[in-house]
């Protein structure tokens, strides 16, 4: 229980820290130079309910199980259980939120590829 605690945290952290969750905020920068800013408005809305097909936590909750194993495997071996629960907590946290960002880069490359395909000059 203490390790899904810690995962949904790391998890919550990491997608707090991003801000690219928010609606409008997904990180594109884009060349405005003779742009329809109400025709860029409406892509790039678009693009970002594409990217919402990402599984981010699905990749965060896949990382904090590896991640627990992992630690788990690791603290067993340099110690007793009770650095092995602790390893687990830890290799839960981190791959968690290692997975997470994975998932959170992916939504950023998919919003600009799908900027770059409706004919924007994607700067970043």
């Amino acid at each position: 229980m203490r390790i899904l605690f810690l995962c949904f945290l790391a998890f919550l952290i990491t997608a707090c820290a991003s801000g690219r969750n928010l609606p409008g905020n997904s990180g594109v920068i884009v060349d405005t130079q003779g742009v329809d800013m109400s025709a860029f408005e409406d892509d790039l809305q678009e693009c970002e309910l594409i990217a919402e097909q990402v599984p981010v936590g699905e990749r965060a909750a896949t990382g904090a199980a590896v991640g627990a194993v992992l630690g788990g495997v690791i603290g067993g071996v340099i110690g007793d259980s009770d650095t092995a629960q602790r390893g687990a907590g830890v290799g839960a946290v981190s791959g968690g939120a290692r997975g997470a960002q994975d998932g959170l880069n992916e939504e950023d490359r998919v919003i600009k590829n799908c900027m770059q395909g409706r004919g924007y000059r994607v700067l970043n």
